[in-house]
């Protein structure tokens, strides 16, 4: 495992910092070398001090699942079935909610979360399984609510396609959460979906500003990669809208009214937005981020994460997990509303696609039986 201290920067990276996993009975901790760069009284110009963090590539292996779809009985949100066909995510966000996941398969929630990366290899064989299933009721599916399902290594390894292909097939219905550009590659299926009342995209975009998407999430495509992405599924006739997520007080909130005027004039229907979460170990990372990069500002921007979070990095209850509560919530909802309004861009949270087509028999042997499994 890589170890590296806080307030170190890999560029193109989130975050350089390796904390332990909740989960970890051994923890490794860097401590300072006796070299004139850490000595007292080191000079200020010794170049080592400004040396770059070594190169660390992705490294990616499959996982081993029994099972494909997720279910939840949260009431903040809108479906209760989802895949996520790959575990940590490539794009290395600095604020997401999904790092501390890693730790359940003995990994960092930090440098490991963007660098060490699962792909679910079975996944078209293990959903074709459980909606051949006699008791399985169809509701949309989610793609993308833990990990991104169009990150960087979908390039290669194609498992959100092998997923899509398997739901058309049977006319199952899915919407999708990205802010992947890979998704371009898949629209043409996309919008066969769409067509028939079957899928819908939602993209998230939490800043116009390209210097701030560098660190915030530096491999994610580019705000203008997302807007372009927009306008060519409202050309496709699919229905897409936008998610602000996450909004940072003091450090995006401003964005917002341009944010989702950008979002409705590339074709967006719909908006929603998030606020900051910062459950477990992102809390740590987070600060990190916050003081290499926004130092001015760092204690301002946790006062008001605290006053939204009843005192707290994080408030992990229900129906205000996702929006914050105080004074300050209460005008970012109205500001959010307004715009809505303004822009005619719907505020729905319901997920409003056909399930009446789903056909799991299209998914069947040619005699009319449920294919057998080979590996048993």
């Amino acid at each position: 495992m890589y170890s590296y201290p806080m307030g170190q920067v890999i560029k193109g990276r989130g975050t350089a910092a390796q904390p332990a996993g909740r989960f970890q009975r051994l923890v490794v901790e860097p401590i300072a070398d006796e070299s004139p760069s850490t000595r007292e009284g080191a000079v200020a110009d010794d170049p080592d001090l400004d040396r770059p963090l070594p190169r660390i590539l992705t490294q990616v292996q499959p996982e081993l699942a029994r099972s494909i779809i997720t279910r939840n009985t949260s009431p903040d949100l809108p479906f209760d079935q989802s895949i996520n066909p790959y575990r940590g995510c490539e794009h290395g966000c600095i604020y997401c909610f999904a790092r501390p996941s890693h730790a359940y398969v003995g990994l960092s929630p930090g440098l490991d979360f963007e660098t060490r990366l699962f792909y679910k290899r079975d996944a078209a064989r293990l959903l074709t399984a459980e909606l051949t299933k006699p008791g399985y009721r169809c509701k949309p599916i989610m793609l993308g609510t833990n990990t991104d399902p169009y990150q960087p290594i979908e390039r290669e390894h194609g498992v959100t396609r092998s997923v899509l292909q398997v739901l058309w097939r049977c006319r199952h219905p899915v919407a999708i959460l990205t802010k992947g550009a890979w998704l371009e590659r898949d629209l043409e299926l996309i919008s066969s979906m769409a067509k028939a009342g079957l899928a819908r995209v939602t993209l998230s975009l939490p800043t116009l500003d390209v210097s701030l998407k560098r660190i915030l999430e530096p491999r994610a495509a580019s705000p203008q990669a997302r807007l372009r992405l927009l306008r060519q599924l409202s050309a496709a006739g699919i229905p897409a809208g936008v998610l602000v997520a996450p909004i940072i007080p003091a450090i995006t909130d401003h964005e917002l009214e341009a944010l989702l005027e950008a979002a409705s004039a590339a074709g967006a229907e719909r908006a929603g937005y998030v606020f900051l979460r910062l459950p477990h170990e992102v809390a740590e990372l987070f600060q990190d981020w916050l003081t290499q990069h926004f130092p001015d500002r760092a204690a301002r921007v946790m006062a008001l994460v605290r006053e939204a979070r009843g005192g707290a990095d994080n408030d992990s209850r229900f129906l205000s997990r996702l929006s914050g509560q105080g004074q300050w919530v209460t005008v970012l909802k109205q500001r959010f509303a307004l715009a809505c309004r303004r822009l005619k861009l719907a505020n729905g949270r319901e997920i409003a696609l056909d399930c009446s087509q789903f056909q799991p028999q299209a998914l069947s042997g040619p005699n009319g039986q449920r294919q057998l499994r080979l590996d048993l």
